[in-house]
């Protein structure tokens, strides 16, 4: 009977304890809301470690820190908490917010492929998002655009590739001519020529040859992609 009384009392002891673990990450998740919602991020930041010293695998707690971090300039490891939040967390309102929030940090990136991906899956989770549907059209387009962009600018490289080596061919031919008539004239006056003239003819060697043209960079200009979404 004492070993009974014993064991219940050990139980009771270890739900307390797994119940004051829980309340204080919850803890830190509501003060750390508080703080993000009035933009004092690092503060949020700093509730938000906290509760995950408590439970590192709190999905609320690594989504809301993933936000924390974001705001803050920080994506990379934004991105790392909410791709474990999203192996874990099977409720479809919470993954879509996640994706969402992925597809925002791909697009920023100029991610646009992986983008699209991510925001798919969020609508695969909540069809009804405005929001999420609106970025993917976006992304969508600038991907789209990316892809000309690049395809015209190797078209216009080997194009401009052709036509240098059309203009290098003449100016080729007249090279050796020149380097003949240079050797010939070398060898009539090698007594007679000076240190001084040989460096002035190496100065309008250099000053003949071609000019780098400098390449014309056109910059696409691109709408933002819309919100992060919220807290939990």
């Amino acid at each position: 009977m004492k070993r009974l009384i014993f064991t219940l009392i050990l139980l009771a002891t270890g739900m307390a304890g797994h119940d004051l673990m829980a309340q204080n990450y919850r803890d830190y998740i509501r003060r750390g809301n508080r703080q993000y919602r009035d933009s004092i991020y690092d503060k949020a930041q700093v509730l938000y470690q906290k509760g995950l010293e408590k439970d590192s695998d709190c999905v609320q707690l690594n989504y809301n820190q993933g936000n924390a971090l974001l705001v803050q300039g920080q994506p990379k490891e934004a991105m790392r908490l909410y791709e474990k939040a999203s192996k874990v967390e099977h409720d479809p309102v919470r993954r879509h917010q996640i994706f969402h929030n992925m597809g925002v940090i791909l697009q920023s990136q100029k991610q646009f492929g992986p983008a699209i991906e991510a925001y798919k899956e969020a609508l695969r989770n909540d069809p009804k998002d405005d929001e999420t549907r609106y970025n993917l059209v976006l992304c969508q387009r600038q991907l789209k655009e990316q892809q000309q962009n690049q395809g015209g600018q190797d078209d216009k490289n080997g194009d401009q590739q052709d036509k240098d080596k059309q203009k290098q061919e003449p100016q080729k031919q007249q090279q050796q001519k020149n380097d003949k008539q240079e050797q010939k004239q070398q060898q009539q006056q090698q007594n007679q020529m000076s240190r001084e003239n040989a460096e002035q003819m190496l100065n309008a060697a250099m000053q003949n040859e071609r000019q780098t043209q400098d390449k014309v960079k056109k910059q696409l200009q691109q709408a933002q992609p819309r919100r992060l979404q919220k807290q939990w």
